[in-house]
């Protein structure tokens, strides 16, 4: 029997780190970001994450040191509530309910006991209009607070934290939204805005990117979509302000940061280099670049000894004062397409996929952190749009996660397929991969799949590759030729094929007794030793997608799937009822199967019910070929004669029944297929006259 439970959650991890701006602690030894529904805190020193501070329900927009506490921080949330934490502790303070979904947050030391978010503008119905609101927190000692105290201070406001900033410690406001930026004044409750042409004289973009304040005097920063960053002064008068110009960066500029002391201007963009610029000193700048993918996000820690970066690919950059790189946090790589699928290192239990591009991440859900890249592809990868490069499409791991089989391929306008199959060898020194073989061109086609033989104890390693050539290939691990050879490498020991299908799948026994490759509708099961065709398995319509054989004792079974999809008036009803209505799934998947198979007694009657039919058809036959004896050869002829013209002979009942049998089967190939048979065989009956 087989005990059924309910699936549970073990491990989650791979949340985004880069969504917003970090935080560094005023003694420069933690870290916090946003992740997910929760902030993670990590040590500046040693990368690990030290505390996952836990209790939102919606997704993580903002994370604030408190103004008058520095060992506390804010967390706000789309779930609607505001959170206080002391995080060296990981323990929850307090909780504020303040009802809206919460996009950023921001405080100042010149607001006691009041922060500042953005909401969506209640009363319009689009999601795009969003106001920042003044948020009084009540003095309590319940830990689950209402704060729905709320004022508004502006309205069209963008929902991107970095669009709004305060200066000279919360005197005023800056806030930037498309082509505009409005400045708050707090002690004359009174705003002037500010607005730029949508182009410049030479093409370029004017709209706002991001903001920032310097601490000590009246200047505003401007990050602009063009690349751009303006300076802007003397506007507390709207009439008399000024603007100087910097430009150094070819795209739009993500985020800008004064230091706490205001001597120096950060911004980074998609160029991977952090820019450095002297204030008021802006012909003299520093770079710090090749950080590896585009900068989303600068910060800088409360004392100014560290700088911290995060990027597009995940991952934050710890830096001392513009100077090296101390310490990476990087998270789970998502890029636009995870060609290679979910793999699992059976050495480290890694999660296996594509990372950045050109190699493969090797991720420890246990420890929700990334263990190391592999680069695969070993070229310099430029930021360039429509440059075709090489990327990793095909991995496989064999049963000790001793040895990587990788694929790359580009393909170029107007030039053929390039691809590569690499072998990978694990190195216990290095405690990574090495480099052991490169095949150029290994097939003349796409490589749609790839297994290592999983027998642990096999005496030689297998690898089996397939391509849309219409061929597999088998390669195998041999020792080297010379003793001066450094040391094995691979070589392709067997080509196997089948009336010219496209093999999709491939997969290996339990024990590598036996490979099966699916071959569109057709699975083939060969013998690795002698590489024999054992037998084929007919699939229902559609090609084959996936193969697996059985572990332990299923190991006698082989599964498989296809890309058919289900035309069925039933499974469509039993997926649109709601399912707390529905039966437990064991009971409707037990139901399903036995709905698959085919009766053994219904084969029988069908059986039967054939073996009456052609016995009845037998009588029919013997009586016509009585009938037909009585008709002589001369009146056959005579009567042909009299017509004027020669005549196909009249066909008899069984070769009406006969034909009609063909009909049903011809009849589903075109139309003249039917038509050349009574031509050629010389009956003188018409299709129409078979169908009717």
């Amino acid at each position: 029997m087989v005990e059924y439970g309910e699936i549970r959650v073990v491990y989650r991890g791979g949340s985004k780190i880069n969504f917003r701006k970090p935080v560094i602690s005023n003694d420069s030894r933690f870290l916090l970001c946003a992740s997910g529904e929760s902030v993670k805190v990590f040590s500046s020193v040693t990368e690990e994450c030290v505390h996952e501070l836990r209790g939102h329900t919606g997704q993580v927009t903002g994370v604030l040191l408190r103004p008058s506490n520095h060992l506390q921080v804010y967390s706000c949330s789309t779930d609607g509530t505001v959170r206080l934490w002391d995080f060296t502790d990981g323990i929850l303070v307090k909780t504020y309910v303040v009802g809206y979904p919460v996009y950023s947050i921001y405080a100042s030391l010149n607001h006691k006991d009041v922060i500042f978010i953005v909401t969506p503008v209640q009363s319009d119905k689009r999601t795009e209009l969003f106001q920042l609101v003044a948020v009084n927190l009540p003095q309590t000692p319940d830990q689950l607070v209402e704060a729905r105290d709320l004022s508004a201070v502006l309205s069209d406001v963008s929902s991107n934290p970095s669009t709004i900033a305060f200066g000279r410690g919360g005197e005023y406001l800056a806030s930037v939204n498309n082509l505009k930026m409005e400045i708050y004044f707090f002690k004359k409750n009174k705003s002037y805005s500010f607005s730029l042409k949508e182009y410049t004289k030479n093409g370029g973009k004017n709209t706002f990117t991001c903001v920032a304040c310097h601490p000590k005097d009246d200047c505003v920063a401007t990050g602009h979509d063009d690349g751009k960053i303006r300076l802007w002064r003397n506007f507390k008068q709207k009439k008399e302000y000024t603007y100087s110009t910097l430009h150094w960066h070819h795209s739009a500029v993500s985020s800008l940061c004064f230091t706490p002391e205001g001597t120096n201007l950060l911004s980074g963009g998609v160029e991977s280099v952090l820019v450095q610029w002297r204030y008021n000193q802006e012909n003299q700048k520093d770079f710090l670049p090749r950080l590896g993918a585009a900068i989303t996000h600068v910060t800088v820690s409360p004392d100014g000894a560290l700088f911290c970066t995060s990027h597009s690919d995940n991952k934050i950059t710890i830096i001392q004062s513009c100077v090296k790189v101390s310490a990476v946090i990087q998270g789970l790589v998502k890029g636009e397409n995870v060609t290679t699928g979910l793999l699992v290192d059976p050495r480290s239990k890694a999660l296996v996929l594509n990372g950045r591009p050109g190699h493969l991440q090797f991720y420890s859900l246990q420890r929700d952190k990334l263990l190391f890249h592999l680069d695969i592809v070993q070229q310099e990868y430029i930021h360039e749009a429509g440059l075709e490069q090489f990327e990793v499409v095909r991995a496989a791991f064999d049963a000790s996660g001793l040895w990587l089989a990788t694929v790359e391929e580009r393909k170029q306008k107007s030039a053929e397929l390039e691809l590569n199959l690499k072998l990978w060898s694990f190195d216990e020194q290095t405690q990574s991969f090495v480099l052991n073989t490169t095949v150029s061109a290994p097939h003349e086609a796409r490589i749609t799949a790839m297994c290592f033989s999983q027998a642990a104890d096999s005496q030689t390693t297998t690898l089996v590759s397939a391509s849309r050539d219409g061929h597999f290939k088998a390669w195998q691990l041999g020792l080297p030729a010379h003793t001066d050879d450094e040391g094995p490498s691979w070589s392709c020991d067997f080509v196997g094929a089948y009336h010219g299908l496209v093999p999709r799948c491939c997969c290996f026994s339990a024990d590598g007794s036996l490979l099966a490759v699916g071959f569109q509708e057709v699975v083939t099961v060969w013998n690795p030793t002698s590489w024999e065709l054992l037998t084929t398995l007919s699939q229902p319509p559609g090609d084959v997608r996936n193969l697996c054989f059985g572990q332990l004792s299923c190991s006698k079974y082989l599964l498989g799937s296809n890309n058919k999809k289900m035309s069925s008036v039933a499974i469509k009803e039993l997926l649109q009822t709601p399912a707390h209505v529905l039966p437990a799934t064991s009971f409707l998947c037990s139901m399903f199967a036995k709905s698959l198979l085919i009766s053994v007694t219904e084969t029988r009657e069908e059986n039967k019910h054939v073996d009456e039919e052609m016995e009845s058809e037998k009588e029919e036959e013997d009586s016509d070929e009585e009938v037909e004896t009585k008709i002589s050869r001369p009146e056959q002829e005579a009567k042909a004669v009299q017509g004027g013209e020669s005549t196909a002979p009249t066909l008899t009942k069984t070769q009406v029944r006969e034909l009609r049998r063909f009909w049903d089967v011809a009849g589903r190939r075109p139309p003249s297929l039917l038509e050349r048979f009574c031509t050629i065989s010389g009956v003188g009956i018409s299709p129409e006259k078979l169908q009717e």
